[in-house]
């Protein structure tokens, strides 16, 4: 029963309607939407994982509905724009998950802006992965408030150096059970008014570090579920991954406690998915291919959404749907107007949550990756090589039947050329990184979005968490295109490391005729860490602690340009390493 129906009800049958107690018209409910990185579908105990215990999660099932077929696409940032947005991905300007290409195009409405505007209270806390600085920063996106990080993973999980609504802070802990308090806090101090409470935590994404409470139960278990070819299968990263998955278990729990606690469960949608296939070769319900893939194994994510006493129960739902019709659907759920200057892609799934035979249009689910498209429709995956596969009689994808089923295959055939002729490869043309937006005091400048130049090295290949090293030369230097968005006078912190015997490098800030400079008078030379709460090797960059060093008042006109980090001189065996330029507005 929708809520205003509840309350008509408490009207008519209790006699509560008088002139001192009015229906409330503007009911809306809260909304917690809890988004994990690199589960699959079959990581819970609910879909038949008999390796771990999902309890809390898997109540949230039985207590709400289950969409058996829910998909999302290859990997992170492509599925968040189309959860914020409710829109195809390639629509949002997102075509890389680094250096700039997760952000969403600016004039985009998101989730936050729709509930912000109908008097939400917005909070996000965890991995944002759509943009670093304003106007793409959570904060100019319609959340009031944000901890957590950027990137699209981070090098520790114990401690870590995260972000406060811009202002960098020190971690407490296990991050995912940090970025837990930080939303039951929230939900706490919002208990009279409505909240939209997002948390995308950054797990099972590796580096695999997991408490040891969670580590001690799969070290030395012995798994009954395997992927089906077991020669793919690294043992200790899935024990890892499902210590995590059950790490997050025990935070929803406390999440549903909590609003059990405060009378809020009757008031509160509660949503539960991945952002894409598992992140190994691990059990997945016989499915193939994992993160990364067009296929049904890196596709298919859970999707659970309760509300008690509103959605009914242990409700399955068979009907393929999508990340781009979470919007449309919490929207619709809270009553809410959605006015955005461009059209929504998704669907409104209330008639299939509410209704017990609903009228429902066949419709196509598109998956697209490096260069890769597949199409969905409810009993069929064309895949990027177009071959067909009946799913529910074949969800490893085992037997082309594009033969048998001619007109499936040639209506998905002409779907998908239509799909990818209407909406083209988003242009990696260089948009360049803000400084300076009204909306915030403060910019970072990660070395994750420099660019090198001569001998200067990427800690690592993926650069969400890397820094620079192996700086040697006077001719080497770092650059960013940039845009100036607000003149004024900006100061400079570099975070930086440098051993004992490179102390006197003079590190020069230049954009256009503007720059800066500043001598390394203190070494810095702390070790790399992170292996040693990494349950299994990595193969993203470990980190080290970085000094901040303030480096003076730049001025800076409005404006592009291309922003250089220099050393114009170099006494010792090198100059500097470096993670980041943070600026801070002055004036």
């Amino acid at each position: 029963m929708r809520p205003y129906l509840k309350f008509l009800l408490c009207f008519l049958l209790l006699g509560c309607a008088n002139n001192t107690d009015p229906i409330k018209e503007d009911f809306k409910p809260n909304i917690i939407l809890i988004v994990t990185d690199d589960q699959g579908w079959g990581d819970l105990s609910f879909n038949g994982n008999s390796n771990l215990q999902t309890p809390n999660l898997d109540n949230l099932a039985k207590n709400g509905v289950s969409f058996e077929n829910f998909y999302v696409q290859p990997v992170c940032s492509p599925t968040r724009a189309e959860i914020l947005c409710g829109r195809q991905f390639r629509r949002l300007g997102v075509y890389a998950t680094s250096a700039g290409g997760e952000r969403l195009n600016l004039g985009e409405t998101t989730l936050a802006e729709v509930f912000k505007k109908a008097g939400y209270k917005t909070a996000a806390y965890g991995k944002w992965h759509s943009g670093m600085q304003a106007p793409y920063h959570p904060n100019s996106r319609g959340f009031d408030d944000f901890y957590g990080f950027a990137s699209g993973h981070w090098g520790n999980y114990f401690d870590p150096l995260l972000e406060h609504n811009g202002k960098l802070v020190k971690g407490n802990g296990f991050i995912v059970d940090e970025l837990t308090d930080k939303g039951l806090d929230f939900i706490s101090k919002n208990r009279e008014r409505p909240f939209l409470l997002y948390l995308p935590y950054n797990t099972p994404h590796s580096p695999m570090q997991v408490p040891d409470k969670y580590w001690n139960k799969f070290q030395n278990r012995q798994l009954s579920k395997k992927h089906t070819d077991t020669t793919l299968e690294d043992i200790s990263f899935t024990k890892a991954a499902l210590a995590m998955i059950e790490n997050i278990d025990n935070n929803v729990g406390r999440i549903t406690n909590k609003l059990k606690e405060l009378n809020l469960e009757e008031n509160t949608i509660l949503v539960y998915l991945s952002d894409n296939g598992p992140n190994g070769w691990r059990w997945n319900a016989g499915m193939r291919g994992k993160k990364g893939s067009t296929d049904e194994g890196g596709v298919r994510s859970p999707l659970f959404i309760s509300w008690k006493n509103t959605i009914p129960g242990s409700k399955s739902i068979t009907q393929i749907a999508s990340a781009i019709d979470i919007l449309p659907t919490l929207a619709g759920l809270a009553d809410i107007e959605i006015k955005t200057i461009n059209p929504l892609d998704g669907t409104n799934l209330e008639p299939l949550i509410f209704e017990e035979n609903p009228i429902w249009k066949p419709r196509y689910i598109y998956n697209n990756w490096n260069q890769k498209t597949s199409v969905r429709s409810q009993d069929f995956r064309l895949d990027d090589k177009n071959r067909l596969y009946h799913i529910p009689t074949d969800i490893g994808q085992t037997r082309d039947v594009s033969k048998e089923y001619p007109d499936d295959y040639n209506s998905l055939l002409r779907a998908k050329e239509l799909w990818l002729k209407e909406l083209p490869i988003p242009t990696t043309e260089i948009r360049p990184f803000t400084i300076g937006h009204p909306s915030m005091n403060t910019t970072q400048l990660p070395a994750r979005d420099g660019i090198s130049h001569g001998g200067i090295e990427r800690s690592n290949k993926y650069p969400n968490c890397s820094f620079f090293t192996n700086w040697k030369s006077p001719e080497d230097y770092i650059s960013w295109d940039v845009d100036v968005l607000t003149e004024g006078s900006y100061e400079v912190i570099l975070y930086y490391s440098c051993a004992k015997k490179n102390v006197g490098a003079t590190i020069l800030v230049e954009l256009d005729s503007n720059s800066l400079s500043k001598k390394i008078t203190e070494f810095h030379d702390p070790p790399i860490t992170g292996m040693e709460n990494d349950r299994i090797p990595r193969i993203e960059s470990y980190i080290k602690d970085f000094k901040p060093l303030s480096m003076g008042i730049i001025k800076l006109q409005k404006g592009r340009g291309k922003l250089k980090l220099r050393a114009s001189q170099i006494p010792g065996e090198g100059a500097i390493d470096f993670r980041l330029l943070l600026f801070e507005k002055r004036s």
